[in-house]
């Protein structure tokens, strides 16, 4: 890929001091609303807020001191859902002029989830008019595209150094309800039914997360997204997964952050990049450094 220049208002990249092989996403936690997304708004900015990993990114707070590079989005997931293929839109939300471009849209797409959030089911659509080119092309180049450059670039810059990369996306869910798969647990591991990593990063996720004492789950209902699927390439030594985690373990019924129990998961998930980088691809899983 070529390089591209990588604006820093929209996304964060934080480094160690001394880099290991491990990457972490953080793409929908971002708290920062440009002012021409609330001017294009019909609803209010706390509506929009409904569509973060609310405070996700604490979560991750102590990957950088565990060895792991982060790269975060600072804007809203409003403005673009980085989680999503540029593709990923319904008809019926972009003017009449760019329809043609999306003409199969997905169960999420149609709901109104595609790659920029168009509405949520109980308040309707969040734009005051459809988005054209000019405002996609914006949404985009500010946001989506940066980011993905950014964490191909990182990628990319840990296999050079360490013969493979691994990349951890991180999200934050509702409960999940009684009539969906994966009903119960409280953190969903996806690796895209085997596609996006090997199985001795899957095995050793699940192990951290059952050794939290919290259900887990793979790939129900939660198989991975976009950024697994397009980043995640075994084969080149790259492997992916998405970890999803119950947002009633670490925030109180008015969403904010519980201190004791998100303390709780902030250690747990330093523990798992450290494992992870630990951690070398082949038929059996080898520590590279005593835990």
């Amino acid at each position: 890929m070529a390089p591209h220049s990588i604006p820093s208002a929209a996304i964060a990249v934080n480094r160690p001091a001394t880099r290991g092989p491990v990457v972490v996403s953080v793409p929908h936690a971002g708290r920062i609303y440009p002012p021409e997304i609330l001017a294009a708004a019909r609803v209010g900015r706390a509506d929009l807020e409904r569509l973060e990993d609310g405070w996700c990114d604490l979560i991750a707070a102590g990957a950088v001191d565990a060895g792991a590079t982060v790269v975060q989005a600072l804007w809203a997931r409003a403005v673009s859902d980085c989680n999503r293929g540029e593709g990923q839109m319904a008809p019926g939300e972009v003017a009449p002029a760019m329809r043609a471009q999306f003409s199969a849209p997905g169960r999420k797409e149609r709901a109104g989830l595609g790659v920029i959030p168009t509405r949520l089911s109980d308040c309707g659509p969040l734009w005051k008019r459809p988005l054209d080119a000019a405002a996609m092309h914006w949404r985009l180049e500010s946001l989506h595209r940066p980011y993905h450059w950014a964490l191909a670039a990182e990628l990319a810059a840990a296999r050079d150094r360490f013969g493979h990369a691994i990349l951890i996306d991180l999200h934050s869910m509702p409960s999940i309800p009684p009539a969906q798969p994966g009903h119960g647990a409280r953190i969903v591991v996806g690796d895209r039914y085997g596609g996006t990593a090997g199985e001795w990063l899957v095995d050793m996720a699940m192990d951290a997360a059952e050794r939290l004492g919290e259900p887990v789950s793979r790939n129900q209902p939660y198989a991975g997204g976009h950024i697994v699927r397009t980043h995640g390439r075994p084969g080149e030594a790259i492997h992916a997964i998405q970890i999803e985690i119950d947002r009633a373990l670490y925030l109180s019924v008015d969403r904010a952050p519980d201190a004791q129990r998100l303390e709780r998961l902030n250690g747990w998930f330093a523990a798992l990049v450290r494992r992870a980088a630990a951690l070398r691809p082949g038929d059996d899983m080898v520590l590279l450094a005593a835990e």
